[in-house]
Formats: C-alpha cells, structure tokens, sequence
C-alpha cells in the first residue's frame, strides 16, 4: 500500500467493519503518533481494544500484518510532519534560507496527482449522479473552507440554478437547511481544524433524508458517520496550513462531469448567464 493512504483505507473499509474493528479504527484515524511510536500493547490498552483486534483490523484494511500498518503511520507523519501551527510556521521560519515555491508546488502536485489513485470513479459517478437528480444543491463550508464553497457555486451557478450556498447574504445556515428533503443534496467541504457548523449540519441534513457529500481531508472528520458519499484529498504542505489544490482540482472535475452530463441544456444556460453577465457589465472588455 502506498505512502498516505492510511486513512483512506480506513475510510473505504470503515462500513465492513465490526463494532470492535471501528473502535480501533478510529482510534488509529484519531492517534497517528500514537500509532507510529509506542508498542501494540501499549496502543490497545489506551485503546481499550485488544492487540488480536489491530491485527485483525490491519488485514481487514489490506495490510499484511499491524506491523505493516504501523509501518504506514510512520512513513505518513514523516512525509506530512506533525505539530500545531505554530510549529509549521517556525519549521517554515528555520528553512527560509530554502526557495518555498518549489516545495509548495511539489506538494500541491503530489496531492493533485494522487486523487486518482484515492478516488473511486464508480464512487465519483455515483455522487455526480445523485447531485444531477437532486431538486436542489446545498453547499456548506466554514473557515477556510468558505471560500471553497462560493467557487464551487460559482462555477456550478454558470450551467445550472439549483446551487446555493448556505449561511451566506444574510441568510443562517439554519434558514437554508430548513427546506432541505429527501429531494436534495448537501455538499459538505471541511478540512482540518473541522468547524463544529460543518459537522452539525452534516447531521441535520442526513436527519432531513438528503444525500450528503463530504469532501474532507481525513476519515477523522467527526460529520463522516453522516456521508452518503466520502472523497479524502490530500493536503500535505510545507505551509503551516493545509493545502486545497487537491479540492480545488475535485470541485472542477465535478462540475465539468455535471456539465458533460448536461449537455445542450448546459450550453443554454451558459450563454443565457454570460448575455446577461455582459449586459449588466459584470466584466472588463478587454
């Protein structure tokens, strides 16, 4: 298995799972270091699990043995780094003697390059599907995750008028989640640290019978229980925060295969938005 799948692996298996085995791994999605430094024993006991459960867990998740899943967590937390903000911002202050662009990019690249290997396709059909079905498409985003939302809507809003963004131009996010049914989809876009509004609405609109799609960087986001449809990108970053090129890349693929399912109707559309984008002198002629 690959560097960093980890907690992808988790979460494509995490429905099979028994109680015992899901105790376990969440414990792992949750205690990364723990994992990678301290003894099997010591693990269960923090845990409550037994040691035969983490090996029994490591080859549900396709590892040979928990040393192999062990093995795993190391190479991830050597690859990523561990600490607090603070931490990532001075590791950045002591290497500023190395260019930071370079890095940055082969970062975002890595994680860009590594959605196809992460994604399911069938998984991303599937979603894509069910938001071409649905009467109405809710977006949800806090944080640093908010600005995510407005380009998703922006790019879906060219081709089709059922988005909308919630808690957003005076509106609550309750407002916007009280007409949510059965009949709709909500798309959740949380990455670490996970804002509570974004794990509460996961809840209350899986409550409202919609279909929720989670866009998140870990299987440790607390609204996953929720998810109809989970996609994990990968952040990793010499920054101090997490980086969004992957999500960036994935909200522009789900957009294009909704304009591709579209077809003429979408072309329609987007020559009505860009006539009236021009009438009202929304660009610069240039």
């Amino acid at each position: 298995m690959s560097p960093l799948l980890l907690r992808t692996a988790i979460s494509a298996n995490y429905a099979e799972l028994s109680d015992t085995l899901r105790i376990a791994a969440d414990y792992i999605a949750e205690n990364q270091v723990e994992i990678a430094t301290r003894s099997l024993r010591a693990v269960a006991s923090a845990s409550g699990v037994s040691p035969a459960s983490y090996t029994r867990l490591a080859r549900a998740l396709g590892y040979p043995d928990y040393e192999a899943l062990r093995e795993q967590a190391r190479a991830e937390i050597s690859r990523r780094g561990q600490g607090t903000f603070q931490d990532k911002a001075r590791r950045l202050q002591s290497d500023a003697d190395q260019p930071l662009l370079p890095r940055q990019v082969a970062a975002c690249l890595n994680n860009i390059k590594a959605l196809v290997e992460d994604i399911d396709p069938q998984h991303l059909e599937a979603a894509v599907e069910c938001l071409e079905k649905s009467r109405k498409i809710v977006l949800i985003g806090a944080l640093a995750s908010a600005g995510f939302t407005d380009y998703f809507a922006y790019l879906a809003k060219w081709f089709d008028d059922r988005w909308v963004v919630a808690g957003r131009n005076g509106a609550t996010l309750g407002s916007t989640l009280a007409g949510v049914t059965s009949a709709d989809s909500v798309i959740i876009i949380s990455k670490h640290p996970y804002a509570h509004r974004s794990v509460r609405a996961a809840e209350v609109a899986a409550a409202s019978g919609a279909k929720v799609i989670v866009l998140t960087d870990s299987h440790a986001f607390p609204g996953l229980q929720f998810a109809d449809f989970l996609f994990i990108q990968r952040t990793e970053s010499p920054h101090f925060f997490s980086s969004y090129a992957a999500t960036l890349v994935l909200i522009e693929t789900i957009t294009g295969m909704l304009v591709a399912r579209a077809g003429s109707e979408a072309e329609a559309r987007i020559q009505e938005v860009d006539k009236h984008n021009r009438l009202l002198d929304e660009f610069e002629n240039v």
